[in-house]
């Protein structure tokens, strides 16, 4: 790579700058075509077998998608005139929701009983005006020992209660329904607030968690960008004390990060919870590309060369570690789309496009800015009569080489033992930080009713009106009551439970008969009957299709890990193939899709790890021009992503989808470092100078811009930790940390190696290669 365009920028910066910012200016105005999309299908590509299995049964039923209004009576009972009142208003007003297609509450439920020979069909709370002690005690009596009610609609304690809004949103992006919905749900509840304050109210629900996907996504975006451009602008003022240094990279994070968004918008991408985060990582990584050039210069202006002679000493310097670590980091962003989430894809693309820019811009724009702006008295800021505090560092770490490597090896063995601490486990509820109202509405609704996780099993059978068999049923019940077993959970609504009602009805209401029926025909008519009394909104579909050839049995689950609800749903198919393998099981939910995303994206984000590592390699070799210096890059590449996970297993042991991606992502960052090291290093040892002494020189040229990016670096991605998603904020976390161990590792592991293996002579090593 000669030096002929960069001497063009440094030569011509008025020229560099008409045609950058023209090129700018048109690429980001795509940026208009953005929108942001929060629904939680985004985590998942159409052919998804678990979101194709979701999406065939809500074909199949009813859809039960939907939002639900938690109300909890600060008396601590349900039963009683003023909390029903509330419950049956707010049901009748919950029917003008937006797209809704079923609302259920205690007082809607449909409640059957023997009156001589008939069946009455009607809401378990239909007169308020005639409510007294008696019917109070009746209706409590009911609900607390309805299977369909408690755990459902109803606490086992009777004292909170839910309303059910079933909406039917449209294929595709929902994000606009769900905002209309989640906003008329919550005009609804602060009009009931107002009308009854003696109650509080929460929010749970499918929509509920696709509105805080959306509005966190949001957030984020207003939030994290511009207070990361403030902790960029303060941080180079502060260290690299240059006002025309500071300016020129704020204008190159900009321009990266504009036309980062321009080229999603041209391609019809949209923002996510993910995506979200671009933004700051692009200014991230542009900061570390403008902070070696400007620090060099700046180093270069100290041995006494005026600014244009330190500029292209800079750039002659810096040119192939920020095309190589550009190269690197983009790699590493580029194998998220090994992942099996979409949208993390985007992420690693969109990233590797704004990392791209941002190593032209730092070449081109950031020269072109710093030559038409005047720096003065610039030279009389770096001392060069005595060491920096960088480079007595590296004296210390020079003396005492031979104590600090075995030292730095124990330590790095022992918190790579501590990664095998970390496991798995996704709850997609903990995405949210527990200071969010979503989270504290499912925490609550948790601790008094149910998780707000839901599990759908289809049952099968092939044959028209096969439900009603006699021995159908008894499979179905006796599934119905091993689920109810399962620790995991909560609630199991199942129509077996219906078909008992109904026969305990026929039968005059005796206790006795609360059985399923006997007799195909008489199932049948059981059915039919009760279809025909239900009000309309409040009919069978959400549990039985159209031909009575299949069944939904929906379980509420606690709020449990990936882990166990795939387990769940292992044991559950087990059963099936033991006890009823004439019969077909289905099993599918959100939370399920979730639960199983996290470990396939596990798997092909290890592909990718592999794949980034192996193009990184070449890079390397490539760029230090040593196979030699190649294999050496490599330990400390590796050891920082070990450590990092070593610490984790001690913090948390928790790996959720996001942190599932950040081995992959902090490869080709983290490399960075060591580059920059690692040539500086290079380059005093083909001047003929040895390993000490070439140390001494990556540590003074070099050691100041490290800890400066690494200090840009850890703190642009701990912004992330501000993020109330769980999949943001913690995979910031995790990957400041990396960051911050890869410099130790290439301050304190890195020099010690290179002095203990790297002795022979340069002109040799240049032969044989």
């Amino acid at each position: 790579m000669n030096n002929t365009w960069l001497d063009f920028s440094v030569n011509r910066p008025k020229t560099v700058l008409i045609i950058g910012f023209m090129l700018i200016i048109a690429t980001a105005l795509g940026a208009k075509n953005l929108y942001f999309r929060g629904d939680y299908k985004v985590f998942f590509e159409e052919s998804n077998p678990q979101r194709t299995a979701f999406e065939e049964m809500q074909r199949t039923f009813s859809k039960n998608d939907g939002a639900s209004i938690i109300i909890a009576p600060k008396s601590g009972n349900v039963f009683n005139l003023q909390t029903l009142s509330l419950i049956h208003e707010m049901t009748e007003d919950a029917q003008q929701t937006p797209l809704s297609i079923r609302i259920d509450s205690l007082t809607n439920f449909q409640h059957t009983w023997a009156e001589d020979d008939d069946m009455i069909v009607e809401d378990l709370v239909y007169d308020l005006a005639d409510l007294d002690q008696q019917r109070f005690d009746y209706i409590r009596s009911i609900a607390l020992n309805e299977p369909n009610l408690v755990n459902r609609l109803i606490s086992p304690k009777g004292d909170v209660t839910v309303i059910n809004v079933s909406v039917n949103l449209a294929e595709g992006d929902q994000t606009a329904e769900v905002i209309e919905v989640t906003e008329s749900i919550k005009a609804l509840t602060d009009k009931y607030k107002a009308k009854y304050p003696e109650h509080d109210f929460y929010h749970t629900g499918v929509v509920l968690m696709n509105y805080s996907f959306a509005t966190f996504a949001k957030r984020d975006f207003s939030t994290i960008v511009p207070l990361m451009f403030l902790t960029v602008i303060l941080i180079m003022w502060l260290l690299l004390k240059t006002a025309v240094g500071t300016f020129s990279t704020v204008v190159v994070i900009a321009s990266s990060i504009a036309v980062t968004m321009g080229v999603a918008g041209w391609f019809g991408m949209f923002m996510s919870t993910a995506t979200v985060n671009v933004p700051t990582m692009v200014m991230t990584l542009a900061v570390a590309d403008c902070i070696h050039v400007i620090s060099t210069m700046l180093y270069g202006m100290s041995l006494g060369k005026d600014k244009k002679e330190a500029l292209l000493y800079s750039l002659s310097l810096n040119k192939m570690p920020i095309f190589i670590t550009s190269a690197t980091t983009g790699v590493g962003f580029l194998t998220l789309n090994f992942a099996a989430v979409p949208i993390l894809a985007d992420l690693g693309n969109l990233t590797a496009v704004g990392v791209l820019f941002a190593c032209i811009f730092s070449l081109t724009i950031l020269p072109a800015l710093i030559m038409i702006l005047p720096i003065k008295q610039l030279p009389k800021q770096i001392s060069s009569s005595k060491l920096s505090y960088t480079e007595r560092f590296g004296e210390w770490v020079i003396a005492h080489h031979k104590r600090i490597l075995p030292f730095t090896l124990v330590v790095a063995v022992t918190a790579i033992g501590f990664s095998f601490n970390n496991q798995l486990n996704d709850v997609p509820t903990d995405y949210f930080d527990k200071s969010t109202k979503f989270r504290k509405s499912t925490d609550f609704q948790q601790q008094h009713i149910s998780g707000m996780a839901n599990l759908d099993f289809s049952i099968f059978t092939d044959e028209d009106s096969g439900i009603n068999k006699p021995q159908t049923l008894q499979k179905i019940e006796a599934f119905s009551q091993w689920l109810r077993t399962q620790p995991e959970i909560d609630h199991v609504s199942t129509i077996t439970d219906t078909f008992k009602r109904l026969n305990k009805n026929m039968h005059g209401d005796d206790p006795n008969y609360y059985l399923l029926p006997d007799d195909r025909e008489l199932a049948a008519q059981y059915l039919l009957l009760y279809e025909m009394s239900l009000p309309y909104g409040l009919d069978l579909t959400n549990q039985l299709d159209m031909n009575k050839s299949t069944t939904r049995i929906m379980t509420m689950v606690k709020n449990v890990g990936s882990k166990e609800l795939t387990a769940l749903e292992s044991k559950a198919q087990q059963w099936f193939t033991t006890y009823a393998p004439n019969l077909k099981l289905t099993v599918a939910s959100p939370a399920l899709m979730f639960g199983h995303i996290g470990e396939t994206n596990m798997a092909s984000m290890l592909e990718g790890t592999l794949v980034a590592l192996l193009l990184i390699s070449g890079l390397l070799v490539f760029a230090l021009k040593s196979f030699k210096m190649g294999v050496i890059s490599l330990l400390p590449n590796l050891l920082p992503a070990g450590i990092g996970f070593g610490i984790w297993g001690i913090y948390s042991g928790e790996v959720n989808l996001g942190l599932s991606v950040v081995l992959s992502m902090t490869l080709g960052i983290i490399v960075d470092d060591t580059v920059h090291f690692l040539s500086k290093y290079r380059h005093a040892r083909i001047s003929g100078n040895d390993a000490e002494q070439s140390v001494r020189y990556a540590f003074a040229s070099v050691g100041r811009a490290l800890w400066i990016t690494t200090l840009v670096l850890a703190t642009g991605f701990s912004i992330l930790m501000l993020s109330p998603f769980a999949l943001n904020s913690d995979m910031g976390l995790l990957t400041s940390i990396i960051i911050v161990v890869a410099l130790a590792v290439d301050f304190l592991f890195l020099p010690p190696f290179l002095m203990a293996f790297d002795r022979k002579n340069i002109k040799q090593e240049l032969t044989h290669e």
